[in-house]
């Protein structure tokens, strides 16, 4: 019966640090978009490579359409 009286002071102030933490959450806006940390793993984060694969993606796109010619191979070059 004694270690109620542990018990029901550490319940009290893990709740209260449980509210405390949520209204900080909310203070500091830690639930605004929730979707786009979801979403982000989705796409790419380096333009670069995207803007690569864009300009290889137009251009085997002119050669199929004939508008501009092979690209050299490496023993060419």
């Amino acid at each position: 019966m004694s270690v109620i009286y542990v018990l029901i002071p550490i319940a009290i102030i893990l709740t209260i640090v449980g509210i405390y933490l949520f209204f900080w959450a909310v203070k500091t806006e830690q639930f605004n978009d929730l979707e786009k940390e979801g979403l982000s793993i989705l796409f790419d984060d380096n333009k670069s490579d995207n803007e690569k694969h864009e300009q290889e993606d137009s251009s085997q796109e002119d050669q199929v359409n004939g508008n501009a010619p092979a690209p050299k191979s490496k023993d060419e070059s």
